[in-house]
């Protein structure tokens, strides 16, 4: 797997050398030796690469990657261009219409997002082909809270995304004042009409980011 080389090594780079890492890794690496897995291998660490920690304004949280063909690229919620765009993305795409005003995107690329500083970060990095949380409580969870940590520990306000009940879960580690946190139920078909849908976190998070002296996300996916 491609490793991680900007400011994350900082407070990510003693996590390597732990006992429950080296366990992780080596499950991951025989998962990927003996069946199909996703990402691929050099994108499970795509949204640390895409956006370094001193550049993070907010953070998406999601649960594990995309598990069919084609789709996960180390981005949570996020599918490459010519990929048909997923059912919970769509209700994002919908709420970022009558949030912003943005025109529904004709792809699910998120890749502009993480680029300005919107870390799209999956709590789980890996998932076995066509096998939802099939990789959860193998490590994942205790490499990904270590980031949670030190992006709490910033001195400078990011905005916090929790949609869903177990992005909701890691609310209790963000106790940074200086840190706006907005939770909604999840995006889903299943959930986005108990609250996601109105919910307003484009706008709620640039007003807070403006507030604060931070230049806003742009939004728009063209």
């Amino acid at each position: 797997m491609a490793a991680i080389a900007n400011d994350w090594l900082v407070p990510l780079g003693a996590e390597f050398k732990k006992p429950y890492y080296r366990k992780l890794y080596e499950s991951v690496k025989r998962a990927y030796q003996t069946g199909q897995v996703f990402p691929p291998a050099d994108d499970i660490f795509n949204a640390f690469s895409l956006t370094d920690l001193h550049s993070v304004k907010a953070v998406i949280l999601g649960q594990d990657p995309y598990h069919d063909v084609g789709q996960a690229h180390g981005l949570c919620f996020s599918v490459r261009k010519g990929v048909r765009i997923p059912p919970s993305l769509v209700n994002i795409y919908q709420e970022l219409r009558d949030d912003v005003g943005c025109p529904i995107p004709t792809h699910g690329d998120l890749t502009s997002w993480a680029r300005q500083g919107v870390l799209l970060l999956n709590t789980v990095l890996t998932v076995q082909a066509h096998q939802a949380n099939s990789h959860r409580d193998i490590g994942w969870e205790e490499f990904t809270d270590a980031a949670i940590r030190a992006l709490n520990a910033q001195d400078r306000p990011i905005v916090f995304i929790l949609w869903g009940a177990p992005a909701g879960r890691k609310r209790r580690m963000l106790d940074n004042p200086l840190h706006l946190v907005l939770e909604a139920p999840h995006p889903s078909p299943l959930s986005a009409y108990r609250g996601f849908f109105g919910s307003k976190p484009f706008s709620r998070t640039n007003e807070f980011l403006a507030a604060h002296g931070v230049e806003p996300i742009d939004w728009a996916i063209t």
